[in-house]
């Protein structure tokens, strides 16, 4: 399929030695991963968001959430990166200063390879002590649901930031750094509605950033891109990426 990319975003990108690129669900779309919405289907159609992500829903029944969890990560394992995990490896290797930050908590672009990265919103795979924020790696499984933290007993979570839960002020203070410092920046895949994504491209376009958005519909960023390029992250990324000349290592690698 041909996609439509803007000469002047390719030189832009060219010529760029800091780049940041932010990531939504349109990226992981097409690995066939279901948004927190789509994921309510059967028996979780009859619970309200606020019981299953939060942590006053948690404190209210801890069983159920960490259940529906484990149903999103069932879900989730299953899903294989494409082509635009693939692509961004690519340019992560072609570009001086390059982050991603991604909104997604699949894991798919760490699986693609890419590590220049800050996962915002946590990732599913993750476990961490609700009592004391811990990451946990390992506990006794004794059958109880959620198990309990191997340092204090205290339940076991999700490794993701849940509704009405802030971004870690570390993770904030190195996006907003390189957002500053970025020749280019991308909204791949996502509309950066919620905060703190949707002051993203704001401070980028008062720091002389150029902007590029890539998404099959117009969103919230569009009026702020230099670029705005329509087609899905599958189908655009990729060609990008062959567009500005880059080794497609991890691409072949991926059959793309």
């Amino acid at each position: 399929m041909s996609v439509a990319i803007p000469e002047q975003a390719v030189a832009a990108l060219v010529a760029a030695e800091r780049v940041v690129i932010l990531t939504g669900a349109g990226v992981s779309a097409g690995s066939g991963v279901p948004t927190f919405r789509e994921s309510q289907t059967g028996d979780w159609q009859q619970y309200d968001p606020r019981d299953l992500a939060t942590p006053q829903g948690f404190m209210r029944n801890s069983r159920l959430v960490w259940e529906w969890y484990t149903w999103r990560r069932k879900l989730m394992e299953r899903a294989k990166p494409n082509l635009a995990h693939y692509a961004l490896v690519d340019m992560e290797q072609a570009i001086p200063e390059f982050l991603l930050i991604t909104q997604n908590i699949d894991g798919l672009h760490w699986a693609a390879g890419s590590r220049d990265m800050i996962e915002m919103h946590g990732n599913i795979a993750r476990t961490k002590c609700f009592d004391e924020g811990i990451p946990v790696d390992s506990w006794e499984e004794t059958g109880e649901i959620p198990p309990h933290c191997p340092h204090c007993g205290g339940n076991l979570r999700p490794d993701v930031v849940w509704f009405g839960e802030g971004i870690s002020t570390n993770v904030l203070n190195q996006a907003g750094t390189a957002i500053k410092k970025s020749d280019v920046f991308l909204c791949i895949g996502t509309a950066a509605m919620a905060a703190p994504a949707a002051s993203f491209p704001l401070l980028a376009k008062r720091n002389a950033a150029r902007i590029i958005e890539i998404n099959p519909e117009q969103t919230a960023s569009t009026m702020m891109a230099d670029w705005s390029i329509r087609g899905t992250c599958a189908e655009v990324v990729p060609e990008l990426v062959r567009r500005m000349g880059i080794p497609p290592i991890a691409l072949e690698s991926a059959g793309g």
